[in-house]
C-alpha cells in the first residue's frame, strides 16, 4: 500500500502476511489513519475478508514504523492480476485467449468471484464497515479460487445508528 510494505513470514508456525506501516514524512496524519483503519476488521472473521491475526504499535526507534499488522496469508494473486494478465499463475492456456496470450476470465469464474466479493462486502456493511477503496488490486484470490477483500487502509467504521440511514459523501480511495 501507499504507507507500508507487505512481507511473507511465519508466525507461530503459520505462514502469514506481515504489513509494516511506515511513518510518512509528507503526511503523518494520513499514515496514522491508514494504520488504524486497517484494524477496523481486526475482530472480524469471514471467508471473503482477509483476517487480521495480530497487530502491534511497538517498533525499534531505528525503524520508521507506526506499527505492524499480521494477517492471514492468502497468496499474492489479485483480481487485477487475473483480469489484466500481469501474473499468469493459473491462467495460461490456448483457448479463449485475451490479450498478451492469456486465457480470458470464464463466465463461471466471473460469477464466482463476484459472489465472493458481494458476500464479503455485505458482511462488512453488516458490521458497519465501509471499505472505500474497493478495486481489483485489493481483492486477493486464494489458491482454491476464493476471493478475499483486503487492504483496509482507507476503510471507515460507521458510527452506531448511522449505518441504518442513507449517507452520501465524497470520499475517494486510491487509483490503480
Amino acid at each position: 500500500g501507499g504507507f507500508g510494505a507487505v512481507y511473507k513470514a511465519t508466525y507461530h508456525g503459520v505462514t502469514v502476511a506481515v504489513k509494516q506501516v511506515k511513518k510518512s514524512s509528507k503526511n503523518r496524519l494520513a499514515s496514522r489513519q491508514s494504520f488504524w483503519a486497517e484494524l477496523n476488521v481486526a475482530r472480524l472473521q469471514h471467508d471473503n475478508v482477509v483476517r487480521v491475526v495480530a497487530a502491534s504499535t511497538c517498533a525499534p526507534a531505528s525503524q520508521n514504523s507506526l506499527g505492524t499488522i499480521i494477517m492471514e496469508y492468502v497468496g499474492n494473486v489479485t483480481l487485477h492480476h487475473v483480469i489484466y494478465g500481469t501474473k499468469d499463475v493459473w491462467r495460461q492456456g490456448e483457448e479463449e485467449e485475451g490479450g498478451c496470450g492469456r486465457k480470458a476470465l470464464s463466465m463461471v469464474e466471473a460469477v464466482c468471484y463476484s459472489c465472493d466479493i458481494v458476500t464479503g462486502l455485505a458482511f462488512l456493511h453488516s458490521q458497519g464497515i465501509v471499505h472505500l477503496d474497493l478495486k481489483p488490486a485489493n481483492i486477493l484470490i486464494t489458491e482454491h479460487g476464493v476471493c478475499k477483500i483486503g487492504d483496509f487502509g482507507c476503510s471507515q467504521r460507521l458510527e452506531e445508528g448511522l449505518s441504518q440511514s442513507l449517507h452520501v459523501c465524497q470520499q475517494g480511495g486510491t487509483y490503480t
